[in-house]
């Protein structure tokens, strides 16, 4: 199997070769790039189509919130791990809303990267421990919790659904590890949404962080 090929994006010299160092550990991964402000990230990420962006938010010129939406644009298939020292849920949920598929503290262990850029490579989805207790404390907030009651109208295929689409997968991939068809999953998923009153991917990944489904990932 070939290393995983990483993009790091970081306007600190000293940032991306400590992550160069960090990541030239591990026999799965390799840094064939690096970038020090959003919009080198996206020739850099055109020229190395790398498997995922390691993206600091706050950069010079276009940021990383800006460069996450245009990198989705440019390669939906590519994933884009965010790596900030902002522990808010506005940042958070801006960055998944523009369609990160992780996002990890600076403060955090390096361990805690090398498992997210493991988790995103591989399709699925990465929220630094340090954030759930907010992500899940929003839902609460936004919807007064949700009820045993409403919990339990969802059947034993949505939520298998709605649990692949929490931690990250996409409903052609849902399809194919369930067996069903892909209108099947949209169909399932879109009960389970209005039976929980989600509206959209951050109130699911929300819902999946206060069911504990994210901490496997």
């Amino acid at each position: 199997m070939s290393a995983l090929r990483i993009l790091l994006a970081d306007d600190h010299g000293i940032v991306r070769q400590g992550l160069k160092l960090l990541i030239g550990n591990e026999a799965d991964m390799e840094v064939v790039g690096e970038a020090a402000d959003g919009d080198a990230v996206l020739q850099q990420a055109e020229a190395l189509n790398p498997d995922v962006v390691v993206m600091d938010i706050s950069m010079p010129g276009t940021n990383g919130l800006t460069a996450t939406r245009n990198l989705k644009n440019m390669r939906r298939r590519m994933a884009i791990l965010a790596l900030t020292r902002h522990d808010d849920q506005t940042h958070l949920e801006e960055l998944l809303r523009a369609g990160a598929s992780g996002y990890v503290l600076k403060q955090s262990a390096p361990t805690d990267l090398i498992r997210a850029i493991r988790a995103v490579a591989s399709g699925g989805l990465y929220i630094d421990a340090a954030m759930t207790s907010p992500v899940a404390d929003g839902l609460i907030a936004k919807s007064g919790g949700i009820s045993s009651a409403s919990h339990t109208a969802i059947s034993g295929r949505e939520e298998e659904v709605i649990r692949l689409v929490a931690v990250g997968h996409t409903n052609k991939e849902i399809s194919t590890t369930l067996k069903i068809s892909v209108k099947t999953v949209e169909v399932h998923k879109a009960n389970a949404m209005r039976k929980l009153g989600l509206t959209g991917r951050v109130d699911i990944i929300r819902y999946g962080v206060l069911q504990g489904w994210l901490h496997d990932t």
